[in-house]
């Protein structure tokens, strides 16, 4: 239970599904059904996929319960970070696991996977943004040593919300 695989380009519909999927069940209920279908067809389009799934300095994982994908996550370095915070750090730009699966140590592991690769990196810290209403998200982060450290607006619609961004310090 809860192995983990890089995802490749020949990956991008089923990267596709999951997206769609675990973003629509995270925020859906908090948002206008033309902001949400607005922003999964811009955010989640194929085309958008593809040309992150080539960013070499962007990686995503899939995770799996048996031989169904429970979640996945979206790791950036360098020029691929959303934002400047530290860079010495490595970003988790997106770490979702369907509904399904939650409450099963998958997103410890997928964060397990983001401090390893940040550690072979030589990365100093490991960084997020989460937005400041998901107070399960928030909490499972700070109990994993995540601190806030700043927030930032982000726009569903016309509609600005905002996001806590959260930094965890690695040692070395």
């Amino acid at each position: 239970m809860g192995f983990i695989k890089k995802v490749t380009l020949s990956d991008v519909d089923s990267l596709q599904r999951i997206s769609i999927k675990t973003f629509s069940d995270t925020f859906e209920k908090d948002n206008s059904p033309e902001d949400m279908q607005n922003y999964l067809s811009t955010a989640y389009s194929l085309s958008k996929l593809s040309n992150e799934l080539e960013n070499p300095n962007s990686q995503f994982y899939f995770i799996y319960c048996e031989e169904t994908i429970a979640g996945y996550l979206k790791l950036n370095i360098a020029d691929a970070q959303t934002e400047n915070i530290d860079t010495e750090g490595l970003e988790i730009e997106r770490i979702y696991i369907d509904t399904l699966y939650k409450r099963k140590g998958l997103g410890n592991k997928l964060l397990e996977k983001s401090i390893s690769i940040a550690s072979s990196l030589n990365k100093k810290s490991i960084w997020l943004g989460v937005w400041e209403h998901n107070a399960p998200a928030i909490t499972f982060y700070n109990t994993m040593g995540f601190r806030k450290v700043g927030e930032h607006s982000f726009f569903m619609g016309e509609d600005e919300q905002f996001d806590f961004i959260m930094k965890k310090e690695l040692n070395q």
